[in-house]
């Protein structure tokens, strides 16, 4: 057996080991990739070192005063369409709050990576349920959450995306 790739039969996936030439192996892999149809819209990419300096921005609905920020790793999320998926990382600075609590009509998954975050604060950042590092939140679509607070700063991790059932 010379080698492999995925085969797409009767919607199911399966290893198929191919004993072809090459040049018969690349035909095949050209008639399987335009039957394939996919919900999530990433491009492949192996580990690489990510440049947590630049490409950061506001995250929409969040004021451009409250330093919080945004680095899209991956894909793109399209509200209006109601389809698609991202991973992003999101810091939130110092002292910031948010006053009120959200909902969206997707997906969401939320892992702390660093530093601290309380949920739940009133809207003086006040009391609320404190977690620190390796916290993780998964939400379905219309979950209320927050608001949110971290009073030395926080990384998150986060992916977004719209259920293709």
């Amino acid at each position: 057996m010379s080698g492999g790739l995925y085969q797409r039969r009767a919607h199911q996936w399966r290893w198929e080991f191919q004993t072809a030439a090459p040049a018969n192996l690349q035909a095949l892999q050209r008639s399987t990739s335009r039957r394939i149809s996919v919900a999530v819209n990433k491009l492949h990419a192996e580990f690489h070192t990510l440049d947590m300096e630049s490409g950061w921005q506001l995250p929409q609905g969040y004021d451009p005063k409250s330093g919080a920020l945004e680095k899209i790793l991956s894909g793109s999320l399209d509200t209006a369409n109601k389809r698609g998926s991202r991973t992003r990382l999101l810091k939130f600075p110092p002292g910031l709050f948010t006053k009120q609590p959200i909902v969206h009509d997707h997906w969401e998954e939320v892992f702390l990576v660093s530093g601290d975050l309380i949920v739940g604060n009133d809207v003086n950042g006040q009391g609320g349920t404190p977690f620190a590092g390796y916290t993780y939140a998964v939400r379905p679509p219309g979950a209320w959450h927050g608001p949110f607070k971290s009073e030395g700063g926080c990384l998150l991790l986060e992916m977004h995306y719209y259920d293709p059932a």
